[in-house]
């Protein structure tokens, strides 16, 4: 059995493809490799070039492979919708043409769910109609991956939007074929959110065809809860620490994957802000160290 560990721009403060505060697409690589990572995703779609021939020369160079890609777009809008398929048939093309395997879908942050974050009590929820719309709008965006493109899709709860909670999570898989949407798990977005990460992949370890790795501080998501403080204004506090740090309990997490024989990649994901005076490459080394420590 092989688990592979990768990194994501996101852990270089890169959430949206046009932020001038980016790094550059060479660096985010570069440092992904010399941080001892052997594999990479796409970031939003935009960061890396779309030319394949340009991306695939670099990360020949860099000696990466590209794990997969994130659709992070609004589905709660309907009239978004346009830039949502946008989004799935630029990132699928992308993976595909480098021969990567997962597609990810997360529904962005929506201004209803942001004060709620790590609230589950509080947080508004949709009627059903809007729920019918917005699962069939993931249904879509999972078939095109799946069968136009060949990807494996999986779902992923992420604070602040109508897919957050371990509830909506549940209520989504039990709807949706399972050939059609497995599970992107982050462990860190399900701690935020207020449950337990290893409790849910004991459950559901046999839908997880891919993780994210993210640990997160519990008095820094204690005080941002409390304060209803925004996920970017979180992430710029430290919500999201180094592997090993916080409340995840990674040998735990280790021992659900090993116990069911998973395959595949787990990718660390440690969002920043960009605008900090902090080298991300030393987090990154500090994960991989980490993780190598706990047998991964």
């Amino acid at each position: 059995m092989t688990i592979e560990i990768g990194n994501a721009p996101c852990s270089w403060g890169v959430e949206f493809a046009n932020d001038p505060r980016n790094p550059t697409w060479r660096k985010v690589l570069q440092d992904c490799a010399e941080a001892g990572y052997r594999g990479i995703e796409l970031g939003p779609v935009g960061f890396m070039p779309e030319d394949p021939a340009i991306l695939g020369e670099a990360l020949d160079e860099f000696d990466l492979t590209l794990i997969g890609g994130v659709i992070f777009r609004p589905y709660h809008d309907p009239d978004a919708w346009e830039d949502v398929l946008d989004a799935t048939h630029r990132t699928a093309r992308a993976l595909k043409a480098h021969g990567a395997e997962h597609l990810v879908i997360i529904d962005s942050i929506s201004p209803r769910r942001a004060p709620t974050a790590g609230r589950a009590d509080e947080a508004v929820q949709m009627d059903k109609a809007e729920w019918t719309g917005f699962r069939d709008r993931i249904v879509e965006s999972a078939r095109i991956g799946a069968e136009d493109y060949g990807l494996t899709v999986g779902i992923h709860a992420h604070a602040a939007g109508f897919m957050d909670f371990e509830p909506e999570l549940i209520r989504l898989l039990d709807e949706v074929d399972e050939g059609l949407l497995k599970i992107c798990f982050d462990t860190g977005h399900h701690s935020y959110a207020g449950f337990d990460p290893v409790a849910f992949m004991q459950k559901y370890v046999s839908r997880i065809s891919y993780m994210h790795f993210k640990d997160i501080d519990p008095k820094v998501k204690a005080d941002v809860i409390a304060n209803r403080t925004g996920f970017y204004e979180a992430c710029g506090q430290g919500i999201f620490c180094n592997l090993g740090q916080g409340d995840v309990d990674f040998e735990a997490v280790r021992k659900v994957l090993l116990d069911a024989n998973f395959e595949g990649w787990c990718t660390v994901e440690q969002d920043c802000d960009p605008t900090l005076d902090v080298r991300p490459i030393d987090d990154a080394r500090a994960n991989r160290a980490y993780l190598q420590s706990i047998g991964f």
